[in-house]
């Protein structure tokens, strides 16, 4: 194999995004400088502007691809045939561990911080386009409600309903700092369970497929 053109390195993009979310993590993305990136990541500056822009694209990167890997996570609890309980519950599950996470409480106060001055940040940050995790959930429950699994008259309200159940009473406080510290395991559990007993009253199918 040849040699890679500037800038399509993807170790070297992710080497210099690690690095980026180190600093971000530590400084914070207002008092956070290239400079502080460059050492960090260990790379020239020269590099480091071959891949990105400024700080600005860097953060934007790193939400890419922080949403990328939830998505494929996402997808792959709701791989296979299995019950629909046991589906929603592992998706919940994925969903609610992320989303509650320190990297992605920090994403998003960070977003909330700049999202006058960077709207474009924003709208990327909250995308439902195909490659989303409110797609993935869509999907999957129009798949159940065709099979007669689920009855669901209105799937992109059901799929937000389910996404807003499993972090009910944890989202909010863990994000404004009344929780702070990470959310133990078995709160989520439980919060989870909740959520696929409360969904599955109102969408379970009184007539299951055959």
């Amino acid at each position: 194999m040849g040699r890679r053109a500037a800038g399509e390195d993807p170790r070297k993009r992710d080497q210099i995004l690690e690095g980026a979310k180190r600093v971000f993590m530590k400084a914070g993305f207002d008092a956070a400088t290239m400079n502080d990136i460059t050492r960090e990541a260990q790379v020239s500056k020269g590099t480091i502007y071959v891949y990105f822009n400024n700080k600005e694209d860097l953060f934007a990167a790193l939400i890419e691809r922080e949403r990328s890997r939830l998505v494929a996570s996402m997808r792959q609890a709701l791989a296979g045939d299995g019950p629909v309980e046991e589906s929603l519950s592992r998706f919940g599950t994925a969903l609610a561990t992320h989303v509650l996470s320190p990297g992605s409480i920090y994403a998003m106060r960070t977003v909330i911080g700049v999202i006058e001055r960077m709207p474009k940040l924003a709208t990327r940050f909250f995308t439902t386009g195909p490659e989303s995790v409110r797609s993935v959930i869509e999907t999957y429950l129009a798949s159940r409600t065709a099979s007669g699994q689920l009855a669901i008259d209105d799937v992109p309200l059901a799929a937000v309903q389910f996404m807003e159940l499993s972090t009910a009473g944890l989202y909010k406080p863990r994000l404004f700092g009344n929780i702070d510290k990470e959310v133990p395991k078995e709160d989520i559990d439980r919060t989870v369970s909740s959520a696929v007993r409360v969904f599955l009253a109102a969408y379970g199918s009184a007539s299951p497929a055959p």
